[in-house]
């Protein structure tokens, strides 16, 4: 039983001294569960400040794709990098789950009175419940590691989205500027000609007042813009976390054009089943929940205690010998010169050994569960099992509908932005050019050519709205799905193809108005 306990001891400390924090794979599965979603892989940060910055500088430097801007966002938001670090406290705390609890070691030393050698008690005892203890309370925080991978995967495919969304929007207020600026432009020219009309006596004082009055528009409009179009590329510089002035940002991708097609929602409801981070979370959180109802159920016992003790006796120190009164004694007694008896070499030996110095043996320690047999957190884990049942489910009913919506909300965009772009511009345009045509002649009152202007302005205003509003319609569909936008519109992509896999642990041109 010794040789047994030493050799539990020994192996535990063995294997305690071997535990290490590496989350170098956990970063890594991260990385591959954005770069599945969202297309964009996680960067390899970099330590040095000056090197972030030149990688950021050499992303800027012929102009900023929608693309480039993902990346910077990935590259220079410290949300990231603080989202990362929970991945690796989740590691931490997985390796905590595995390691077993430190042997205990008790001493204990006692003098006797008048002095002599102390009375010496010695222990080791090392708790082997965690034999059955560590397994399930491992799974559970294995489980938990997974995920919070999913969850600062989901956080960090959320800013790529937004980034999108925000560039998107930074280009269409930049393009919605630029008609302010030609309506300005083309209020002035209206001006220009009223004016003349009136020098020839063709027009009155009204024509003029009218015309000048919606040139002022025009400009309070132009205005109006500029503010709205600084804000969109502040937002834009915000999600890059960059501290650079916006208005020197060159955006250079235009408002996406998406071909003609048809969307099948149910399709990608099923992909999206598969595919979404955040339900993929909640499976984790369902196993995790399992996995601690076992380990509560293992808490039944939660001490055994197996060591070894030994006890040294304590001993009176001998009193010194007078050895000329000893003599005077024993001489007095035999009536003679006598020497006091000296007890030899051998015999104090004999009796030595007679003595029993030291007591050892093994120890056995148990904690009885008579009151408290862990019923209560047994029913927490199992009630907290059947919260995180019930969130899934919720959770998993509502991305059913979420899907369809983001489907329908993008399709009806698209559908939206060829109207504009195949009917309702055109016909601005060309009921702008008659009535211009006719007012010249004199053929038709200049209140006709303020409403072609004013039907042209909001033709051009609603066809970048209407392609801003599919930008992001398509956006909020790769939201919603959790896959990039070219494989939620390719047709050879199939929900199976989008399953998770548990391997990883081992191991576009726009229209202009």
């Amino acid at each position: 039983m010794n040789r047994i306990g030493l050799t539990l001891i020994v192996a535990v400390v063995t294997a305690g001294g071997c535990a290490t924090v590496d989350p170098r794979l956990d970063f890594d599965r991260t990385s591959g569960h954005v770069e599945k979603a969202a297309g964009q892989s996680l960067p390899q940060f970099e330590d040095d400040a000056a090197t972030r910055e030149a990688l950021v500088a050499e992303l800027f430097a012929a102009g900023l794709t929608v693309d480039e801007a993902v990346k910077i966002a990935l590259l220079n938001n410290t949300g990231v990098r603080a989202a990362l670090a929970r991945v690796g406290m989740a590691r931490a705390d997985a390796v905590q789950a595995g390691l077993f609890a430190n042997p205990t070691l008790g001493l204990s030393f006692r003098f006797p009175e008048g002095g002599g050698r102390s009375n010496l008690e010695a222990g080791v005892a090392q708790n082997i419940a965690e034999l059955w203890l560590i397994p399930p309370r491992q799974r559970a925080a294995e489980r938990d590691l997974d995920h919070t991978i999913l969850e600062v995967a989901r956080e960090v495919v959320a800013l790529t989205i937004d980034t999108r969304t925000a560039y998107f929007n930074a280009v269409a207020t930049d393009q919605a500027l630029s008609i302010a600026q030609d309506n300005v432009a083309l209020t002035k020219k209206l001006l220009e000609v009223t004016e003349a009309r009136l020098e020839a006596g063709a027009v009155g004082a009204l024509d003029v007042n009218l015309a000048k009055g919606q040139a002022l528009r025009a400009d309070v409009d132009y205005r109006t813009t500029r503010l709205e179009a600084a804000s969109a590329r502040r937002s834009l510089a915000k999600a890059l976390a960059l501290t650079t002035l916006a208005e020197d940002m060159t955006l250079t991708d235009p408002l996406p054009a998406v071909p003609e097609l048809a969307i099948d929602a149910e399709r990608l409801v099923s992909l999206a089943r598969e595919s979404r981070l955040d339900l993929r979370a909640a499976q984790e959180i369902v196993v995790a929940a399992e996995a601690r109802v076992r380990a509560e159920y293992a808490r039944v016992f939660p001490t055994l205690d197996i060591g070894i003790e030994l006890e040294r006796s304590d001993r009176r120190a001998r009193p010194g010998r007078d050895i000329l009164a000893d003599t005077a004694r024993a001489s007095i007694a035999n009536g003679a010169l006598t020497a006091p008896d000296i007890e030899s070499r051998g015999q104090r030996a004999a009796a030595k050994r007679e003595e029993i110095d030291l007591i050892i043996g093994p120890t056995l320690g148990i904690t009885l569960p008579i009151f408290d047999q862990n019923q209560a957190q047994i029913a927490k884990a199992r009630f907290a099992h059947e919260q995180a049942l019930a969130l899934l489910d919720a959770l998993d009913r509502s991305i059913v509908q979420e899907t369809r919506e983001a489907a329908d909300r993008a399709l009806t965009a698209w559908n939206v932005a060829t109207l504009y772009d195949r009917e309702l511009l055109p016909q601005a345009k060309k009921t702008l050019s008659i009535s211009e045509s006719a007012y010249q002649a004199g053929n038709t009152p200049i209140l006709n050519v303020i409403d072609a202007q004013r039907s042209l302005l909001e033709s051009r205003r609603g066809y970048i709205a209407a392609l801003q509003a599919a930008a992001n319609a398509f956006v909020e569909l790769e939201r919603a799905v959790a896959r990039p936008i070219d494989v939620i519109l390719s047709p050879s992509e199939s929900p199976n193809d989008a399953a998770p896999n548990r391997s990883d642990k081992d191991s576009a041109e726009g229209g202009q108005p």
